[in-house]
């Protein structure tokens, strides 16, 4: 990355996580849509040196200033910015502080409209207000059951969306997850999963294709899953289409197997600065067994090791098969979220 500053002035401009507010307030005087780069020292490859901010700070503090261009590697996380509430930064040694950090921030980039509600925030896109992963609440700070249908309630009807959904990302969340579900909500744990980018065998088997090119699997996919959905056209039309939106904020790379010239198989890799996550892996029914889905990951992991990752993340359900197809391939759980969600 190379900032007009590296050009101007001839070196980055960094803050520690106790300046940041200082540099915010002065160039983005109550802008709440801005994102911090988490910077491990560590994989800076030039010299940072302590000076005076451009102009002096009167207190007489000393910035970071960053010799060089910054390498994309050294990025471990992108967090969403929204003072006063609080900061969460992860430490590189720390993936399940990335993977969550990855996990909020992802959601808050991508979307057309972010309010605030008790214990988080609500993550708004009218424009796929089927998905439920669009337009939800995300919640980082402990709130009852209670506090929860009332946000949902709320958001959710001043916003038209069909569902009331809130994913539950503080330690301990489960007792309120249970709560809900006595409430009538559909809940379960989601595991977060870690690995490194070392590789797994197969990867050439995958090749990396243009996103349209994935189109007709996905399709094929919802339609299953939805069967019997109404207006099932519409709502797989725009779970289709949604996915383009990752692309605005995060490199997103698809990777396909095929047979006899037909995607059957693919998955996503999204990359985040040095940390990875792996999506939407999915193999027809009929082409399952054959290692095609084996294929796709290790591609996967193949790219996040070229694009300088040194974590790779991705989310499994904890009563679901995958999780253990994922861990026989090096993936451990680092922790769970809760995910909530049932019909307006």
């Amino acid at each position: 990355m190379r900032p007009p500053s590296l050009a101007a002035e001839g070196f980055v401009h960094l803050s520690t996580p106790e300046q940041v507010h200082v540099p915010a307030q002065a160039l983005f005087p109550g802008r709440r849509d801005l994102v911090l780069l988490v910077v491990d020292p560590a994989r800076l490859t030039d010299p940072v040196r302590l000076e005076p901010g451009r102009p002096p700070h009167p207190d007489g503090l000393l910035f970071p200033h960053l010799y060089g261009p910054l390498p994309t590697a050294a990025v471990i996380a992108v967090v969403p910015y929204r003072p006063p509430a609080p900061l969460r930064l992860p430490i590189p040694g720390d993936p399940l502080g990335r993977a969550l950090a990855y996990l909020t921030s992802l959601p808050l980039r991508r979307a057309v409209g972010v309010g605030d509600v008790p214990g988080g925030v609500a993550v708004l896109d009218p424009d796929v207000a089927s998905s439920r992963d669009n337009n939800r609440l995300l919640l980082s700070d402990p709130v009852d059951a209670d506090s929860i249908e009332a946000s949902a309630a709320e958001v959710g009807g001043n916003a038209g969306w069909p569902h009331q959904a809130a994913t539950l990302l503080w330690p301990g969340a489960g007792p309120v997850a249970a709560e809900l579900g006595r409430r009538g909500w559909d809940v379960g744990e989601v595991l977060l999963m870690a690995r490194s980018t070392a590789a797994l065998p197969g990867g050439d088997r995958a090749e990396v294709v243009p996103q349209r090119e994935v189109h007709d699997l996905w399709e094929r996919s919802w339609r299953r899953s939805l069967a019997g959905t109404r207006d099932l056209d519409r709502v797989v039309a725009s779970l289709v289409g949604r996915e383009h939106l990752n692309d605005r904020v995060v490199a997103v790379s698809d990777v396909v197997v095929r047979d006899a010239g037909r995607v059957v198989a693919a998955g996503q890799l999204r990359v985040d600065g040095a940390t990875a996550a792996v999506d939407s892996v999915l193999t027809d029914p009929a082409a399952r067994r054959r290692g095609f889905g084996a294929a796709v990951l290790a591609r996967a992991l193949d790219l996040a090791a070229a694009a300088g990752c040194d974590l790779v993340v991705l989310e499994a359900a904890a009563g679901d098969w995958p999780r253990h197809w994922y861990a026989r391939r090096g993936f451990e759980t680092v922790g769970s979220v809760w995910e909530a969600s049932r019909e307006a």
